[in-house]
């Protein structure tokens, strides 16, 4: 189950990639927000980092307007490693040296054409299990 959520900023292209997800098969679970009025991105990076830590969901998708905010606040969150990521190789690569657990995305960045890549390189792409990418994650998580 993938959890995803997104301010006023990101809602559009929230919406093309829940369309992506359901037409592809996979679960999720809509944290919002449910239109383009402005709200408070740390609500929802809140929400999706919440269902990824109770185990409601495996991964999350956050967006806003540039991704920033968003993949900021979720990472504030121990256990949580969100990625920005504007392109293919940055998705799979979080994912294979970081086991990123977060994709965030800019909605006023990213079309919609490259953000649905960017999601299925993101889901699709397993950690590497490397001991070298487990030292590291180890070592970020340390408080």
């Amino acid at each position: 189950m993938i959890a995803v959520g997104c301010d006023h900023g990101g809602y559009a292209l929230k919406q093309e990639i829940l369309k992506h997800l359901k037409k592809r098969g996979i679960e999720y679970k809509d944290f919002g927000c449910d239109s383009e009025e402005a709200v408070d991105y740390p609500v929802y990076a809140r929400k999706v980092t919440g269902a990824i830590l109770s185990g409601e969901c495996e991964s999350g998708i956050l967006i806003c307007g540039t991704g920033i905010g968003i993949s900021i606040a979720a990472n504030k969150v121990k256990g949580i490693r969100a990625a920005l990521c504007t392109d293919c190789f940055t998705a799979e690569a979080t994912r294979l040296h970081n086991d990123a657990n977060i994709l965030a995305l800019g909605g006023r960045v990213v079309g919609p054409g490259l953000a649905l890549k960017i999601v299925d390189t993101f889901l699709d792409t397993p950690f590497s299990q490397d001991e070298r990418h487990k030292r590291r994650i180890s070592l970020i998580e340390e408080e």
